[in-house]
């Protein structure tokens, strides 16, 4: 066995770099529930979590473990007792595939004697492949409404398939302006596309030329996520919890994360596509060099402010966990200022930074608009979003065309 990790080193990184990155991603997704929890209960004038850790910052892991724990109720009178058990895992292995392919920057390293990079996959048709691999998603909410033979879910599951495939065809429609300026279906060079700037200041993101199909894109990202104002196959009101009524336990679970998964899925592909994924919005001239050192800067700010937690709480454990993290905030910003550090930080760092601009507007909008009646979320998906989008091709083909002669 060591003989052949010997042989093909490749595929024993590759295999490191998929364990971190899922490890990272589902990190990430458990601390979004904790984002949106605190980001509501701040709009609506409440607390939200705080009592399981600082700030709540341990409620991820009580909920995690809750669910792990909790009776795990399986229906006898289901359609399909396989596609029952199937459905969830379908839906959180396609989440958590689509990340496999986005580059998290341009840098490349040496791990264990084979030269690489910050993604787990690099193929030339990323965009294509992170496309086919959520699109799929909608399987998983309709085999699992099927599946329970219960009324709600059934409900559910019906309208997550005219929702999510009518409105990923807007979704489809608005990429296709942006390949038309890239000319490529890699992520990287997508990005690669988007450097410099305009008149020595405005960077020559996709967003300016592209502006209606960026507002396409996410509102279509938004529909496909099922999010509010978007979540008819769940609809509490209506549908009880809809496609996952008859779920329970880790299996309820497993959509949420997926749910999670994929909302950060489409806010990365929004910052790639349209924002220059991890290309800084700053000029890259002598007068701008000190951003580099914004990583570091920004993670010492954010250990001062635990330290300064520290003093203001009561709880024992809470204080000696705020200190700890304290130091190892202390401990990454000192470290991030290595020059090798410095360099591998800049592209995660702004890549990152973009994206959680984009998950606050998710939960902001969760906070702040009603639910669309169902039709108005099917007129609104054929009426408007797709003729625009349809519109943007045209309009962008034709300067394209223009341009080349």
């Amino acid at each position: 066995m060591s003989e052949w990790i010997s042989r093909h080193p490749e595929l024993l990184v590759a295999g490191l770099k998929a364990g971190v990155l899922i490890f990272v991603l589902l990190t990430a997704v458990a601390y979004m529930v904790w984002f949106e929890r605190k980001l509501i209960a701040h709009i609506q004038s409440r607390w939200g979590p705080y009592r399981v850790g600082p700030h709540g910052l341990l409620q991820p892991l009580a909920d995690g473990l809750k669910f792990l724990f909790k009776e795990d109720i399986i229906l006898t009178n289901v359609t399909s007792r396989f596609v029952y058990l199937f459905a969830p895992f379908l839906s959180l292995a396609l989440a958590l595939l689509a990340v496999a392919v986005i580059p998290f920057g341009p840098e490349e390293f040496e791990l264990l004697g084979t030269r690489t990079g910050l993604y787990v996959a690099d193929i030339n048709v990323g965009l294509l492949f992170v496309l086919a691999v959520t699109s799929l998603g909608v399987y998983g909410v309709v085999l699992a409404g099927w599946s329970s033979n219960s009324k709600y879910p059934l409900l559910g599951g019906l309208r997550s398939a005219a929702q999510m495939i009518s409105y990923e065809l807007a979704l489809t429609f608005a990429v296709v302006g942006v390949l038309l300026l890239a000319g490529t279906l890699s992520l990287r060079e997508i990005v690669d596309g988007q450097s410099g700037t305009w008149a020595g200041f405005l960077p020559r993101w996709h967003v300016f030329p592209q502006f209606v199909a960026f507002v396409c894109f996410f509102v279509a990202g938004v529909a496909e996520t099922n999010r509010t104002p978007f979540d008819l196959p769940e609809a509490e009101s209506e549908l009880v919890a809809g496609f996952h009524t008859e779920y329970s336990s880790l299996k309820f679970a497993m959509f949420f994360m997926a749910e999670y998964a994929h909302i950060i899925t489409t806010s990365l592909l929004v910052t790639i596509l349209f924002f220059g994924g991890w290309l800084s919005p700053f000029p890259d001239t002598a007068a701008w060099n000190f951003t580099r050192f914004l990583p570091s800067v920004l993670t010492a700010v954010l250990a001062l402010l635990f330290f300064r937690d520290a003093f203001r709480l009561t709880n024992q454990y809470h204080r000696v966990l705020t200190f700890l993290i304290c130091m190892g905030l202390a401990g990454l910003a000192f470290l991030l200022l290595h020059p090798t550090a410095l360099v591998l930080a800049q592209g995660p760092f702004w890549l990152l930074a973009k994206t959680g601009m984009f998950l606050f507007v998710f939960v902001w909008t969760r906070a702040t608009l009603p639910r669309f009646r169902y039709d108005q979320l099917m007129a609104f998906g054929w009426k408007l979003l797709v003729p625009l989008a349809v519109l943007n091709v045209f309009v962008t083909s034709f300067v394209v065309a223009w341009r080349a002669d």
